[in-house]
């Protein structure tokens, strides 16, 4: 019988978490955009003022995937939300329930802050995780489209 765990990450997951922070870039054909080292990830995650937070998913004591997240807010709600930075199981434990149970982990996390919402972004040609992801009841927000600042231009726009 296999057991599922979800455990909130620690600093000792620091290389554990960049592995698959690897990975997932590799699946998602953008793995030399990968700059952070095992250093900033326990800096960054574990430190006393880090506002983000990690999930370790593990199959017979097995890491098999991670999940990282924050808070944000909704000014029109008037509450916290519950966003979903990266969620990634290994591809041989795809399709046994994993992605489904650490959802269901953020979801009640979401709850238990009082959250009026829990969201993610995914990938336009992701078929597998968008399939998956309205199977559950969640719906693509198609009226709002993201805009990003990073590199030289954040520095140039920031410093101009």
């Amino acid at each position: 019988m296999s057991v599922v765990e979800i455990r909130k990450a620690n600093v000792n997951d620091s290389a554990l978490i960049l592995g698959f922070i690897t990975e997932l870039a590799r699946y998602e054909k953008a793995e030399s955009e990968v700059i952070a080292t095992e250093s900033d990830i326990r800096s960054s995650l574990f430190s006393s003022s880090s506002t983000t937070s990690a999930l370790i998913c593990t199959l017979n004591s097995e890491p098999i995937g991670y999940a990282v997240y924050f808070f944000n807010y909704s000014t029109w709600l008037g509450k916290h939300g519950l966003y979903l930075e990266d969620l990634y199981i290994s591809p041989d434990n795809r399709g046994a329930g994993t992605g489904t149970a650490v959802l269901k982990h953020l979801a009640k996390i979401a709850l238990s802050n009082n959250c009026g919402r829990f969201e993610w972004s995914v990938l336009d040609w992701n078929e597998p995780a968008i399939n998956f992801y309205q199977t559950i009841g969640a719906k693509p927000q198609s009226e709002w489209v993201g805009y990003r600042l990073t590199g030289k231009a954040l520095e140039q726009f920031a410093n101009s």
